[in-house]
């Protein structure tokens, strides 16, 4: 039996457990609520805070490799497990690379992997000295602990470098300044690769945005082939320079003129891969757990095309109840994917839909039949 240990409880986690099931895989998770969405099928949940070390040396202990499903963790403490002689994977040493918006994007540019021009920054000075270096519009970064557009703040011109400055915490996080780069499409590209060096690429997906947070994922994408050979190219190309064993995601930027360039890496699984779950022969989360154990990758062909679409919480509910699936799932070609949140807040992912159809356009209209459908 394979034994299992992921930090983190949440969706993600969750999924990788229902499909490393299927190994009889022994799972423990470690994640500070109780009542997370991998708690009600993991073997074990070590209730713990993300930054205890004792505790990652207990979770270590009880398995044969230690993953995790979010990259806001103590890097250090995973780097004290492998010199321990634990298995760690991705490594403390991929996720050190990633973790930190700056090194991640120095060690990008350094692997000549495209990406829009950036700069450190401390002081509203040295934004408005980026301005004059990049031009406006300009994004303000935290290096740190951003997600689903926390973290962020566009500057459109000078005027907005006191406000973006404040709204990101004045100093007392780490900064950095990127070019706006105008692009006509975000897409995101998973790559896997095991412990014994095989690599598997997945689809390019074209992701839309709503309120910062991820709504929709189509594919394939609506991009040209050289694009999609680009962006394929440069999905194999991180995964070997990073170093990474299992799931890594590339978010990417496509402009009008065919140029592509990194915007984000997360090792992990990635919720822009939800759709492979139904979509594709085999799906991010048990090629995950197949890499991070040494064995074959699975095919990562896509099956028809496919949409997925996320049940964001609209406002906050104590007691997450789900409403609506007898006539969503009344859509024959509709999966839904409940997380089991308890508690509902507005931008909070509370779960996903996926359509598989014989167009995307028949797919897309389908999912969105099936989410007005659902409400918590």
């Amino acid at each position: 039996m394979y034994r299992v240990g992921i930090i983190g409880g949440g969706q993600l986690g969750k999924m990788m457990i229902l499909d490393g099931k299927r190994l009889d895989t022994y799972f423990v998770i470690l994640d500070p609520t109780p009542k997370c969405p991998a708690d009600s099928i993991a073997d074990e949940h070590i209730v713990a805070e993300f930054d205890d070390v004792k505790a990652f040396h207990e979770l270590a202990d009880k398995v044969d490799v230690v993953t995790y499903e979010f990259e806001h963790i103590n890097a250090e403490a995973l780097k004290e497990l492998e010199e321990e002689g634990h298995k760690v994977y991705p490594s403390s040493e991929t996720l050190l690379h990633i973790q930190n918006k700056y090194n991640q994007k120095e060690w990008l540019r350094e692997h000549k992997l495209p990406v829009p021009d950036f700069k450190k920054v401390e002081t509203t000075a040295d934004i408005e000295e980026a301005g004059k270096a990049f031009g406006y519009p300009m994004m303000l970064k935290t290096c740190t602990g951003g997600y689903d557009g926390k973290g962020n703040a566009l500057i459109s011109t000078a005027s907005d470098v006191k406000t973006a400055f404040e709204a990101l915490g004045a100093g007392k996080l780490p900064l950095m300044v990127e070019a706006f780069c105008p692009f006509e499409k975000e897409v995101s590209v998973l790559v896997c690769r095991s412990v014994n060096g095989d690599v598997k690429v997945f689809p390019v997906a074209e992701n839309i945005h709503k309120d910062s947070i991820l709504d929709e994922t189509l594919v394939p994408a609506d991009i040209s082939d050289s694009c999609t050979e680009k962006a394929m190219d440069i999905a194999r190309e991180a995964v070997r320079v990073f170093n990474a064993c299992g799931m890594l995601c590339i978010e990417l930027f496509v402009t009008a003129d065919g140029e592509i360039f990194v915007n984000e890496l997360a090792p992990r699984p990635h919720n822009s891969g939800h759709y492979t779950i139904e979509g594709c022969v085999t799906s991010q989360y048990e090629n995950h757990v197949r890499g991070i154990l040494g064995l074959p990758l699975g095919s990562t062909e896509l099956l028809r095309p496919t949409v997925m679409k996320n049940i964001i919480g609209q406002y906050a509910v104590d007691k997450a109840e789900v409403k609506g699936l007898e006539e969503a799932y009344a859509i024959g070609e509709v999966k839904v994917h409940i997380y089991g949140k308890e508690k509902v807040s507005k931008g909070r992912k509370m779960g996903h839909i996926t359509v598989t159809d014989k167009s995307l356009s028949e797919a897309l209209k389908k999912a969105r039949q099936a989410h007005s459908k659902i409400h918590f």
